[in-house]
């Protein structure tokens, strides 16, 4: 129900005097902060899907489907876990700004790849910054540089070294924007000049890596984490500005003389215009979730740490990376799509 408040000149003539006016008006805003709490206590009413931007059994996807799971019993309500790949998360970046804004479809996603995707998908149809409101962050987590284990190197140093000595014969992985970033301002700063192979996944490196076509890779964490899992690489760097607390005895590029913060952050995302009441729920819930032991457990077995912020405060750190992505996309000579 919606109430319709009229300024008193709009009334005069019609039986309603300013005193009552004013009366009414005052009526009005207690009917309204009434209200306010009962959308709350009203969501969700219907089914919540949760948009996940890659494919199923991708690492986003667990962290997704890890979400829904936690989150389930607060909600107490089914949650629909729909996978949207495609145009660097842009397909499911739509999906959301296009679907109602009453909280019951929530993209979980990193918002830094959001960010990213604002800057190098040419003449999208939305303007994130001003359509996307972060409701809850999750983790903060890192981009690798990392070496096959059959390698001598075990510090940048030693890579850096060995770049200068193969000069153009040394080469370097990326599968995506932040790595692209990452390795730009590492040659950029040392003076290097390594040749970039983008490979479409991180998986796909690995032949080159083992191989010794490849001198190291830039890559995701949880990708990075799975193969130190498994023997076949040894990370060395971390992109973030400050060590992760997850993994405290990995250097981040900045304290060996390649300054940087590139920090990637998972997200619970709402299209702006859901009412504060919702949004100021869902956040209570996701912070309930990250605050966990499952869950830091969880976020740590990948290299990433929770991060809880209030919905302003992501909001606000969202809204300084779209704006730091138009720099970084110069940085790189990323090449715009779309």
């Amino acid at each position: 129900m919606s109430t319709k408040i009229l300024h008193p000149k709009l009334v005069a003539g019609k039986g309603m005097s300013r005193r009552d006016f004013t009366r009414a008006a005052a009526a009005s805003t207690a009917l309204a902060a009434l209200g306010t709490p009962a959308i709350a206590q009203q969501y969700p009413s219907q089914d919540v899907h949760f948009v996940c931007a890659f494919p199923a059994g991708s690492g986003a996807d667990v962290i997704v489907r890890f979400m829904a799971e936690k989150m389930r019993p607060l909600m107490g309500r089914t949650i629909i876990v729909e996978n949207k790949p495609g145009a660097l998360g842009n397909i499911s970046t739509e999906y959301l700004v296009r679907s109602k804004p009453d909280g019951h479809t929530v993209l979980i996603h990193g918002a830094s790849g959001v960010a990213a995707a604002a800057a190098i998908v040419r003449n999208s149809s939305i303007d994130v910054s001003k359509s996307i409101q972060l409701a809850g962050t999750i983790n903060r987590q890192p981009t690798m540089l990392a070496v096959h284990v059959n390698k001598p190197w075990k510090t940048v140093d030693e890579v850096t070294a060995a770049i200068k000595e193969k000069k153009e014969k040394a080469s370097y992985a990326t599968t995506n924007p932040v790595g692209k970033v990452m390795g730009a301002i590492y040659k950029k700063t040392l003076g290097l000049n390594p040749v970039e192979v983008n490979y479409k996944t991180a998986a796909d490196s690995l032949n080159d890596l083992t191989s010794g076509a490849i001198d190291y890779i830039l890559a995701d964490n949880v990708f990075t984490m799975a193969q130190v899992r498994a023997n076949r690489l040894r990370v060395l760097a971390v992109s973030t500005a400050q060590r992760l607390q997850a993994n405290p005895d990995l250097p981040t590029m900045t304290e060996l003389g390649v300054p940087m913060d590139l920090t990637g952050y998972f997200a619970a995302m709402v299209p702006t215009g859901t009412p504060q009441p919702v949004i100021q729920q869902l956040s209570k819930w996701v912070g309930e979730v990250i605050a966990s032991e499952d869950a830091k457990k969880f976020l740590n077995s990948f290299a990433s740490d929770p991060w809880v912020t209030t919905p302003e405060q992501g909001q606000a750190y969202f809204l300084k990376d779209v704006d730091n992505w138009k720099n970084y996309v110069k940085i790189a000579e990323i090449e715009q799509q779309g």
